[in-house]
């Protein structure tokens, strides 16, 4: 069993070769895959020169910002073609504690794709404000109830798939990118009949570096997620 780890990064010199490391230590099949979008902090060589020594590390380097769902596209791609048999996302701030990963390898083995979730017994968030609260778990419910979704966290990016649902989805004709894509793939996923599961995780907002977070990409998600709702009832 070959896992890749797919993390998207941009400015992130602080947390990536730490997070690395913890993700590595937590089981012998996972392997990083960093696809950084030229970060100027330095980034992409601090993880270059540390792959030499880590033969479980690779690391992608794009052109410039070009966006997470751009990223993990490019992460699938390469994943794909390495042959890995799971495929997981998660952010490269530690928001997603590497702790988590053993419980998701572990439902993959009954599941088709994992999702780490917020919204269901057990998980939570720390270190928001009360407006960041409210405003997530209204996003999350406008998509469910819109999209007709069978999962309580449709924003979430910590995911694992099977191989066969990436190829069988086919993510590489989405155009969208931020929450957006997070939320196509949530549909495409259930769409196509694949079996979805949610193990609770506790959300813990950075520590160290800055957010990448824009509003305007929630309402940009919302505008997306209505869109795609009228049409799918259109077509019905």
């Amino acid at each position: 069993m070959r896992a890749v780890v797919i993390l998207p990064s941009y400015n992130e010199v602080e947390n990536v070769l730490p997070l690395s490391a913890d993700v590595l230590s937590r089981d012998p099949s996972l392997e990083v895959l960093v696809v950084d979008d030229a970060s100027p902090d330095g980034t992409g060589d601090l993880v270059e020169r540390a792959a030499r020594d880590e033969p479980r590390l690779h690391l992608l380097r794009r052109a410039g910002k070009l966006g997470l769902g751009s990223a993990y596209l490019a992460g699938f791609r390469y994943a794909l073609d390495a042959g890995a048999d799971r495929i997981l996302t998660m952010d490269c701030d530690y928001s997603h504690h590497p702790r988590y990963l053993p419980r998701i390898l572990a439902e993959l083995e009954r599941a088709d794709m994992v999702i780490g979730s917020r919204y269901v017994p057990g998980g939570g968030v720390e270190n928001w404000g009360l407006g960041r609260r409210l405003l997530s778990r209204f996003a999350n419910a406008f998509t469910r109830t819109l999209l007709r979704l069978p999962v309580r966290d449709c924003t979430a990016g910590f995911r694992g798939f099977r191989r066969e649902v990436i190829e069988r989805v086919d993510p590489f004709t989405i155009r969208a990118s931020g929450y957006s894509f997070l939320e196509e793939m949530v549909l495409r996923v259930a769409r196509h009949g694949f079996r979805i599961a949610e193990i609770p995780i506790v959300f813990v907002d950075r520590t160290r570096g800055s957010s990448k977070i824009d509003t305007r990409e929630i309402y940009r998600a919302a505008w997306h997620v209505l869109a795609t709702a009228v049409r799918g009832r259109g077509r019905g």
